[in-house]
């Protein structure tokens, strides 16, 4: 009788210890979600200041193009 009750405390112990990892594992994913929505929250925010700042400097940019005559577009050549 006591062989099997070894190998039945022995089982318990080992479902025991792979529950404490499963609660471990858990807590880290849920740790490392919520890294992610921070992280995707600021690569959001970024994204939207490059376009805000990017629209005045295409304007500028629009105005020297069309008012450049001898480049190699006006041209037909290529670089």
């Amino acid at each position: 009788m006591f062989w099997p009750m070894l190998h039945l405390t022995l089982a318990f112990c080992g479902v025991a210890v792979v529950a404490v990892f499963a609660v471990r594992v858990g807590i880290e994913v849920r740790r490392f979600s919520a890294a992610v929505g921070d992280s995707s929250e600021r690569i959001a925010r970024a994204a939207a200041d490059l376009e805000r700042a990017a629209v005045p400097l295409s304007r500028h940019g629009g105005a020297l193009s069309s008012g450049s005559t001898g480049g190699p577009e006006a041209r037909g050549t290529r670089d």
